[in-house]
C-alpha cells in the first residue's frame, strides 16, 4: 500500500481508523481502502450512515454559527477526528477572522492528520483523551490558545458514543463543564437506536462492525444522552434529532437516516 504525502510516517495505514472512516462517510479524501472496507461493512446494515454523518456535520456548522452569534469566539473540539472541509475552524474563521479553535483527539491518526491539515494555521491539534479531561485542560495547546476565563464553545460531536460507561463519560463532561466560564456552550451529538429508520436488531450489526475494529459504539437512549447536559440550561429547541435543531431547510426534506440520534446545545449559568 502506497503512503500518500499527507499520511505521516508514524501512523499504521493498514488498520482501520474511526476518524478516517468518518472522513469517508463525508466524502473526504483522507482515508484508505481498509477504512472504506470497514465503512462498507457497517453500511450493509445501515446504508444511510453517510446521511447520518452529513447531518452531524450540518448541525455542527449551525451550532458554531449560533455560538458566534452569541459572541463566543473560542472553540474546543474534543474528539474532533480529521478536520476535513467545512469543519469548525473554517466555519468559525470565515464568519469571524481570529476565532480560535483547538482540536483534541486521543487517536494518533486523527492528531497527525490534523496537524498536517492545520500547518500554517494558528489553530492547534493536540493528543489527549476525553476520559482524562484535566489533561485536555492542561495541554499546551489549550493553555496557549483558549482563555478559560471567557466563554468557550465545547464541542462533543459524535464522540461520546465511543466512550463506554465504565470510563465515566458523565464525570468527564462534568469536569470540562466546571472549568468553563459562565455563558459557555456545550454542543453535542450522540448516536441512539431511537430515530433510526430500521429495526434495532439490524442496526446492531453496525455496532458489531465497530466492535470488531476495537472501537465500541455505545447507543444510548434520549434520557441517557440528556444527562450529559446536567448543569447546563438547554438552548431551544432542546435535545432533538439533528435536522430539527434550528434548521435552515425544511426537516421534512431530509433523508430519514438524518433523524438518527440526538443533538443539543446547552449554556452554563
Amino acid at each position: 500500500m502506497d503512503r500518500p504525502a499527507w499520511a505521516p510516517r508514524s501512523i499504521d495505514i493498514s488498520v482501520p481508523s474511526v476518524a478516517r472512516i468518518y472522513d469517508y462517510y463525508l466524502g473526504g479524501s483522507h482515508n484508505f481502502e481498509v477504512d472504506r472496507e470497514a465503512a462498507r461493512k457497517a453500511m450493509e446494515f445501515m446504508p444511510g450512515l453517510p446521511k447520518v454523518m452529513q447531518a452531524n456535520r450540518a448541525f455542527m456548522q449551525r451550532a458554531v454559527r449560533f455560538a458566534l452569534d452569541e459572541g463566543i469566539d473560542q472553540f474546543l473540539d474534543v474528539g474532533s477526528g480529521i478536520p476535513t472541509f467545512g469543519n469548525v475552524h473554517e466555519v468559525a474563521q470565515s464568519a469571524r477572522p481570529g476565532a480560535r479553535v483547538v482540536y483534541i483527539d486521543h487517536d494518533p491518526v486523527a492528531v497527525a492528520h490534523s496537524q498536517a491539515v492545520l500547518a500554517g494555521n494558528e489553530d492547534a491539534a493536540a493528543a489527549a483523551d476525553l476520559r482524562k479531561p484535566l489533561e485536555i485542560l492542561a495541554s499546551d495547546e489549550v493553555q496557549g490558545l483558549i482563555d478559560l476565563n471567557r466563554p468557550v464553545a465545547l464541542l462533543l460531536v459524535a464522540i461520546l458514543h465511543f466512550v463506554e460507561d465504565e470510563d465515566d463519560p458523565y464525570g468527564a463532561v462534568a469536569q470540562l463543564r466546571d472549568a468553563l466560564a459562565p455563558g459557555s456552550l456545550l454542543i453535542l451529538t450522540h448516536a441512539s437506536y431511537e430515530g433510526i429508520p430500521l429495526p434495532a436488531e439490524r442496526a446492531a450489526g453496525t455496532v458489531d462492525v465497530y466492535k470488531d475494529i476495537r472501537n465500541p459504539l455505545i447507543m444510548r437512549s434520549r434520557e441517557e444522552i440528556a444527562q450529559f447536559f446536567e448543569g447546563y440550561d438547554m438552548v431551544e429547541p432542546g435535545l432533538v434529532s439533528m435536522p430539527h435543531w434550528r434548521p435552515r431547510t425544511a426537516p421534512e426534506d431530509e433523508d430519514p437516516y438524518a433523524f438518527s440520534g440526538f443533538a443539543g446545545v446547552g449554556r452554563t449559568a
